[in-house]
């Protein structure tokens, strides 16, 4: 996974002087975008690449990692003709289809066109087609800025769902920064915010003003379509077999629960396919030693035949990982801090063994209803408006601790969930499909995202884990975790603190002394009052009756694994 960092000076720069002052010296602009990026080299520890304008005022930089295009795809991309610059950070699963129709549109003294990369497609397709034909066509993980020397113009987007994290900055010069993670700008910038997923600005490099590209019915109207399992099925299979375009090794997260399970085994008779039935796809589970997770997880493993690994840490190795876990995730949001500290123990280990991406599961519960709390969905069309509520924020939540969790080592992390046509197919079956029904095989159970389940009977999972019931992350690697990192955060502050939560912390004020503690460490780190407006907590509905607390566990139909 990459990171990209982009710098654009206000009109009045004065190329002749091209000098900042830092501390009590002076920095070229060079040096400057190259300071600020290393902030994030973590994304991608295998080059820096550094492009700049100096006539223009422009700097564009990239930390790659190299995944497709090994040694054709160092960035920032310069077009043939040398008047468009882009620097892009993702995955753009239909390249390939992309490459096809640029090279049907080519005039007849023009030569083949070879993508670079996957992301070289971009600049490409821009130039045949435009901005709007290309946000439009494009598929993928992908946050990208594109500056078009010809006529002055910036184009930057961000996909649907918000996989890829993007922030926008300006400095007090006036100057516009874009970058993919939020520590890059806020030494440089008094104002930070996000750029909002499924937007895309195209214009002046004065100001961003992102307008949104993507415009389902799903978003708006209750659907009506009723579900067809072999359709669902084959969504899938096709999302998965998508994300597995790689040049470099790579492996699968396993938690045992039903969603990254799937991405798994599919992925496994995908791979078998191609490769051969010898095929051993490498998968990983996290958990403190007796978590209920690495159980389903083996019958996973071995029922589809892979290498797997447990990695185990203690109380006191996940505390340790605290500060880092805001740091790296850039929030201060209860679960998402709780959820980071094993992916980040997770991912180091992972990339120790040379893995350089994992396929995951995110995306499911929020596409299905599959948190416990959707039990208590009043009705069909509450539950289809929390559904797209939980799916608008993922970029706040799973997305972010996700990519940035994995990022945090030099580790992508790809999501078939989140596949912008899988989406949009699961978002539009109506909700009374989708709600949780009562499995029947001699108890009555309630499950959730019962037709997901009900898609992929045939040998695929075995059935406990088929029929496992939703056990979050945070839960499943130990049910002492959540217990005890909860009163380890609160024993930091004291009740006289706590009191003045709402003076101290206006924006999203602290409803807890765990949250209180994150909020202090998350202020350290990004001072600002515009960072902690980037911040939304991650919690159940409760006005339906559900507890406050994140946890699965607190809900009224969770069952221990």
């Amino acid at each position: 996974m990459c990171g990209i960092l982009s710098i654009f000076l206000n009109t009045e720069y004065d190329a002749a002087s091209d000098l900042y002052r830092y501390g009590n010296r002076k920095e070229s602009l060079r040096e400057l975008a190259f300071r600020q990026s290393a902030k994030q080299r973590h994304r991608g520890p295998d080059h820096t690449g550094l492009v700049v304008d100096s006539e223009a005022g422009v700097v564009l930089v990239q930390e790659r990692l190299c995944v497709i295009g090994v040694k054709t795809g160092t960035q920032p991309f310069v077009s043939e003709n040398g008047q468009v610059l882009l620097v892009a950070n993702g995955e753009i699963y239909n390249y390939q289809e992309m490459t096809e129709e640029i090279n049907k549109k080519l005039e007849v003294d023009e030569r083949t066109y070879v993508p670079r990369s996957d992301c070289d497609v971009i600049i490409a397709y821009y130039e045949k087609f435009g901005a709007k034909a290309l946000m439009q066509t494009i598929r993928g993980m992908f946050a990208f800025v594109l500056y078009d020397k010809k006529d002055g113009k910036v184009l930057v987007a961000r996909d649907p769902i918000g996989i890829i994290p993007l922030y926008s900055g300006t400095d007090c010069e006036g100057n516009l920064w874009v970058a993919s993670e939020m520590k890059c700008l806020v030494e440089k910038c008094s104002v930070v915010d996000i750029f909002p997923p499924g937007h895309m600005h195209y214009g002046s490099r004065e100001k961003l003003k992102p307008e949104c590209y993507f415009k389902e019915d799903w978003i708006n109207e209750k659907p009506t379509k009723r579900v067809d399992l072999e359709q669902l099925k084959q969504h899938l299979e096709k999302a998965v077999e998508s994300h597995l375009q790689c040049d470099v090794p790579f492996g699968a997260l396993l938690s045992g629960g039903l969603d990254s399970s799937l991405v798994a085994s599919i992925a496994t008779k995908i791979m078998r396919k191609r490769s051969g039935l010898d095929y051993r796809l490498k998968t990983y589970s996290v958990g403190l030693p007796g978590g209920p997770d690495f159980e389903y997880a083996r019958m996973v493993a071995e029922h589809i035949g892979s290498d797997h690994t447990e990695v185990h840490f203690t109380i006191d190795e996940g505390l340790n990982y605290i500060r880092d876990a805001v740091l790296h995730a850039e929030t201060y949001d209860i679960t998402t801090v709780r959820c980071t500290i094993p992916l980040l123990l997770l991912s180091r280990h992972i990339k120790s063994e040379g893995i350089k991406m994992v396929l995951s599961g995110e995306g499911a519960d929020e596409l299905f209803g599959g948190y416990l709390y959707f039990h208590q969905a009043p009705n069909a069309e509450e539950f289809h408006k929390e559904t797209v509520m939980r799916v608008q924020n993922l970029h706040y939540a799973d997305c972010l601790r996700a990519n940035k969790g994995t990022s945090a080592w030099g580790l992508e992390l790809r999501v078939p969930f989140l596949d912008t046509d899988f989406v949009n197919h699961v978002m539009s079956i109506c909700p009374e499909d989708r709600m949780p029904k009562n499995k029947i095989n001699g108890t009555v159970l309630p499950m959730e995202k019962y037709i997901l389940r009900e898609a992929f009977t045939k040998d695929y999972l075995p059935s406990k884990v088929l029929w496992r019931q939703k056990e979050q992350f945070s839960d499943g690697v130990g049910y002492s975790w959540i217990d005890t990192i909860t009163r380890y955060a609160a024993s930091h502050v004291s009740d006289a603190d706590f009191a003045t939560a709402v003076q101290r912390f206006p924006i999203n004020p602290p409803p807890t002394k765990e949250a209180y503690y994150y909020r202090q460490l998350f202020q350290e780190l990004f001072p600002h009052e515009s960072c902690a407006s980037t911040v939304k907590r991650w919690v159940p509905r409760i006005d339906w009756g559900c507890s406050a607390d994140p946890s699965g566990r607190k809900q009224i139909v969770h069952k221990d694994n």
